[in-house]
């Protein structure tokens, strides 16, 4: 589940309420239904996490939920996926103040720092506004050291 929100961006509510029939292995897209505004988006669905998908499907055998509570007709609680995230910070002794949904402002972040358009992370992240997408996507010094200073470029005369 952790895995599955950061290579798609998804809210800790959009991992819990997805169905089976949201992940379309066929076209590689994950449909999230109606997620914070109400609002419909398609994610890209990673090769790795299909095949990890795969596997929990022939494990656990979901029927309707892709992720099953304690009861089978209920999806997973988000308090308890939090805990997981919490437990899995705590053992890999990250001591900095993340949240589940650092794990989103994270996948934007490295999509950004691979060059992908600042409009199509708006799109996948479900965006209206542009400056909510660029909040999420910090300037990471990886990125300012590629950056060729234009004033290297010009051509002065020594003088």
């Amino acid at each position: 589940m952790l895995f599955l929100a950061y290579s798609g961006g998804l809210r800790v509510s959009e991992v819990v309420n997805l169905k089976i029939k949201d992940i379309h292995s066929a076209r590689m897209v994950i449909n999230i239904k109606g997620a914070k505004g109400k609002k419909d988006r398609m994610v890209a669905l990673s090769e790795g996490i299909l095949e990890l998908l795969r596997k929990y499907y022939i494990a656990y055998k979901p029927t309707y939920w892709l992720f099953e509570g304690q009861y089978k007709d209920e999806p997973y609680s988000t308090r308890s996926l939090q805990q997981i995230f919490h437990r899995a910070k705590n053992e890999a002794k990250i001591t900095q103040d993340v949240t589940f949904h650092s794990l989103r402002h994270s996948y934007a972040t490295h999509l950004h720092e691979r060059g992908t358009d600042i409009k199509l992370i708006q799109e996948l992240l479900g965006h209206n506004d542009l400056k909510t997408t660029l909040r999420y996507t910090h300037v990471s010094t990886r990125k300012l050291e590629t950056i060729v200073n234009p004033f290297d470029q010009l051509k002065i005369k020594d003088e």
